[in-house]
């Protein structure tokens, strides 16, 4: 007989349960990178909508089969209504219709998300949202120039992205404890910056052809995942306990034992009806338990706490400014690398996203560095302290050369990133299971919608900014990322004040 090969043996040493935490993990992972990968095209294609009036070539004329009286109007400076002086403060205005409006949506969100099922809750926001961002994409194919339907369209995208953060977040706690969160959502995290990376990949490719397939192709791709979702989804283990399908429910036996020792650890009961999937009450209660909801947040024995509240509160407030630092690099670099280094759109795009390759790195790092100390708020201070001189020196080097940039956009990437990354994930999962919630698994979707959604504002504001700020020189936009990030850093401090002084009991 043949010995079974290591691979398989590796394969069949997991457990169903384990196989299931895998696939939620996995897929979680599919649905929001499709999300950022939706939202990166804007910024690929500034630098199309607006772009020198020499650029016009024979050459485009042919490849692009267009009535040349039609490109000319599409390309003398860009796109209409982008191609007047005030370009930087028309663009700076849709980022700032899509954020403001996904900052707002976030708050509804996680209280609708609260009370809907996560699933088709998730799978509708993913298709409306493909729905939008094709038609973005078909304002090219249709000759739209008009302002104020490209507004419309980014506020109708802003609002229906928000279904996505709270959800997946709830998911993944739902499956995974507190034991190595931090590097488990850090890992996970990264989807963020893949999105990113493919988002630019994908737009550059089409942007100098047909800047409308930069939007119609991830349109696609985030309404087909809308489906995957709808598919595979499990939002927590009850579900697949409780399930109709027999084969699913073998797994009973085994998940029974794990509630009953998690229970024994904590020195507590687990009744009869808890171990044979009895209420709600009781399988949210003993998977409050399972998860090891503790958070490293000052003692709260309500949830209405002061201290409780200011945990959240702080940890927005620092999210506000490390977001608003992040997004405006997420929509502004492209159209930044392309003036500061004088390169074509493509070559800026396929450049920018350095930036998400360090903040994958940075997302790992924070979370690993988390795990090991137990003192979230200290990682994300010391990498905010970094990150303001590191930001002066990217302004600095940004026309030296590719080598230089490179090296900087890495690096800003890792400092910027890591602790935006941390806070909407472990930080937020912690205060989302915390005690004082009492096993009330639904209320992380929440705290996260409210964690996000104060961030969102400052992500809502960092382009608006830059749109305004540019007018008078790329340097003032610097100065005022670095002092959003000096913010970031006192919060930060006075959230570790507050938060670690003293350890969970």
């Amino acid at each position: 007989m043949a010995p079974v090969p290591p691979g398989i043996r590796l394969l069949a040493s997991f457990n169903r349960e384990q196989w299931y935490r895998a696939l939620t993990f996995i897929l979680t992972f599919l649905l929001y990178t499709s999300f950022h990968l939706s939202r990166k095209p804007i910024s690929i294609v500034k630098s199309e909508l607006h772009k020198n009036c020499s650029s016009l070539s024979e050459s485009s004329s042919v490849s692009s089969g267009l009535n040349p009286d039609v490109l000319k109007l599409r390309s003398d400076c860009g796109w209409k209504p982008f191609d007047k002086s005030n370009y930087k403060q028309l663009l700076g205005a849709m980022d700032y219709s899509f954020l403001c409006a996904y900052a707002v949506g976030m708050y509804l969100s996680g209280i609708i998300g609260e009370r809907l099922p996560i699933r088709l809750y998730l799978t509708a926001g993913m298709l409306s949202s493909g729905l939008f961002t094709c038609l973005f994409g078909l304002g090219y194919i249709y000759n739209i120039h008009s302002l104020s339907f490209y507004v419309l369209v980014q506020v109708a995208n802003g609002l229906v992205q928000t279904t996505g953060w709270p959800s997946v977040v709830t998911c993944i706690g739902n499956w995974f404890g507190k034991g190595r969160r931090g590097l488990i959502m850090g890992l996970w995290n990264s989807h963020t910056s893949v999105g990113n990376i493919l988002g630019s990949l994908i737009a550059g490719y089409y942007v100098s052809s047909n800047w409308g397939l930069s939007f119609i192709v991830p349109g696609l791709i985030i309404a087909a995942m809308g489906l995957v979702c709808y598919l595979f989804l499990i939002e927590r283990e009850y579900d697949v306990l409780n399930s109709s399908v027999p084969s699913l429910k073998k797994t009973k036996g085994s998940w029974d034992n794990l509630r009953h020792g998690a229970a024994a650890a904590a020195g507590q009961r687990v009744s009869p009806a808890a171990a044979g999937g009895g209420g709600e009450k009781q399988r949210r209660a003993v998977g409050h338990q399972l998860h090891g909801s503790s958070a490293d947040t000052c003692e709260s024995s309500d949830r209405s706490s002061p201290r409780f509240s200011r945990g959240v509160i702080e940890f927005s407030l620092c999210l506000l400014f490390a977001k608003l630092v992040s997004y405006t690099f997420l929509f502004w670099l492209p159209l930044y690398i392309t003036k500061a280094a004088n390169l074509d759109a493509k070559t800026a795009g396929d450049l920018s996203t350095l930036f998400d390759v360090g903040g994958i790195v940075g997302g790992v790092l924070a979370g690993v560095i988390s795990d090991k100390l137990g003192k979230r708020a200290s990682t994300c201070a010391v990498m905010l302290l970094l990150a303001a001189p590191t930001l002066y020196g990217f302004s600095m080097i940004s026309g030296l050369g590719l080598r230089p940039i490179v090296g900087m956009l890495l690096l800003c990437g890792a400092l910027v990133n890591g602790p935006y990354a941390l806070i909407t994930t472990a930080v937020a999962a912690d205060l989302g299971t915390h005690k004082s919630l009492k096993g009330n698994a639904r209320a992380l979707s929440t705290v996260t919608a409210i964690i996000d959604g104060t961030g969102s504002v400052g992500a809502a504001l960092g382009p608006l900014l830059a749109g305004l700020l540019s007018a008078g020189g790329w340097n003032q936009v610097f100065y005022m990322l670095m002092a959003s990030d000096f913010i970031a850093l006192l919060v930060s401090w006075s959230v570790n004040v507050c938060l670690y002084r003293l350890k969970e009991h």
